[in-house]
Formats: structure tokens, C-alpha cells, sequence
């Protein structure tokens, strides 16, 4: 039994409006300014996202990760490529993503085609992590089943032996990066009484400048 009243939970946005003239000639350059908004303004988290695949049998999956580079190709992210959001990408190689900065009243919604990234940029970004981040990648399964914590933790104990502070950590083979191609791009800012701005580009039919077309909310 529901002990809040979900239904009469609501705001009403009012922070901004999102024009046309607004935009910048690319989403890349718009998401730039979006994100580094959201940066600037310290929220929580600012590069989480939403990232939504579909499973063999046809089933959508989604999850929270977070974004780690973004170019004119698209937004990368990492994982183990063995994980259920791995074997799925590698068999049906499109996603959707969401970002959704609340305080700002707004998201961005991609989808596109996807591909992982070349294994030199794998290895500079997995250098980059903290050192219990590498280890993790190695002591971590990840979405296989596991009978309690206590695996997982003596795993992490082996690898703190075997590779201590200080110790270089070799980049698990089963590891790397995802880019989430620039297909189609949605920004979306919240109005007043649900009537939304949304503004979507599109690549032209040849495949060179963007469409922008406004959506009904």
C-alpha cells in the first residue's frame, strides 16, 4: 500500500524556454553548452546517464552510467564488455541515452548506432582511473550471479595483494568503451503547464547538415 499520494506530486516548470535561434548549428556544440551549465552550476553528478538497450529476445533494459568523453562521433562510456548492457550492445549495436539535470529543467535524448572504442583510448582512460577502480574492474563479474559479498571482497583482497598502491594494473582485456553515435538528438526544457519545449536534430537524407524539428510536448 502507497503511503504518498505519487499523483499529486508535480512541479511546474518555469526556469527557461528553448527557442529555435537558441540553438547551436550542431548537437555536439549544444550539449557542450548544456553539460558545462549543469558543471558550472555544481549539480549532482552532472555526467550520469541513462543508457537503454534492447536484449536478444527483444526486451529493453536500461541503467545509469556515466559519460567519460564526448566528440563529433558521439558520447563514450565504459564497462565490462561481459556484462548483460555489453552482450547486448554487441549484438544489437544501438542505444538510447538520456541526461536529465532537474535543477535545470532539462534532458537530452540520443539514439544512435554504437561501436567500441579503439582499444588505445581504453588504455588511457583505465590509467586515468583511481587505483581501486582498476582493481575493480578485474574483481568484478559484472551481472553474473554471485551467492553473497564475501566473493566479491576476497577477489578485491587478491588483487590489492597482487597489484598494490603504487603498481601498474594491466587493462582487463574484457574491459572497455562504448560510443553512442550522434543519430538523432533531442533537447528538451521544461515549460509551464507541461507544454515543454522540445527540439530534435536529425541528419539530412544525405547525410551532412542537421534538420531541426520541433516537437510537440
Amino acid at each position: 500500500m502507497q503511503s504518498t499520494d505519487v499523483a499529486a506530486l508535480r512541479e511546474d516548470y518555469r526556469r527557461g524556454a528553448l527557442e529555435r535561434a537558441d540553438l547551436a548549428a550542431t548537437p555536439v556544440e549544444q550539449f557542450r553548452r548544456w553539460l558545462e551549465a549543469a558543471v558550472d552550476d555544481e549539480l549532482p553528478e552532472p555526467n550520469a546517464m541513462i543508457v537503454a538497450t534492447v536484449d536478444a529476445a527483444g526486451a529493453p533494459d536500461a541503467r545509469v552510467v556515466l559519460l567519460k568523453a564526448y566528440d563529433e562521433r558521439g558520447v563514450v562510456f565504459y564497462t565490462n564488455y561481459e556484462s548483460a548492457k555489453g552482450r547486448q550492445l554487441d549484438g544489437r549495436p544501438e542505444a538510447a541515452v538520456v541526461f536529465n539535470w532537474l535543477a535545470h529543467e532539462r534532458q537530452v535524448r540520443i539514439r544512435g548506432s554504437v561501436a567500441r572504442v579503439d582499444r588505445a583510448q581504453t588504455e588511457a582512460y583505465f590509467r586515468s582511473r583511481p587505483h581501486g577502480s582498476q582493481l575493480g574492474a578485474w574483481a568484478s563479474e559484472q551481472s553474473r550471479v554471485l551467492p553473497g559479498r564475501e566473493p566479491l571482497d576476497e577477489r578485491r583482497r587478491q588483487l590489492e595483494r597482487e597489484y598494490p598502491e603504487g603498481a601498474a594494473v594491466p587493462v582487463p582485456p574484457h574491459w572497455g568503451g562504448y560510443r553512442v553515435s550522434w543519430g538523432e538528438v533531442e533537447f528538451w526544457q521544461g515549460r509551464s503547464s507541461r507544454l515543454h519545449d522540445r527540439l530534435r536534430y536529425r541528419r539530412d537524407a544525405g547525410g551532412g547538415d542537421w534538420t531541426v524539428d520541433r516537437l510537440a510536448p
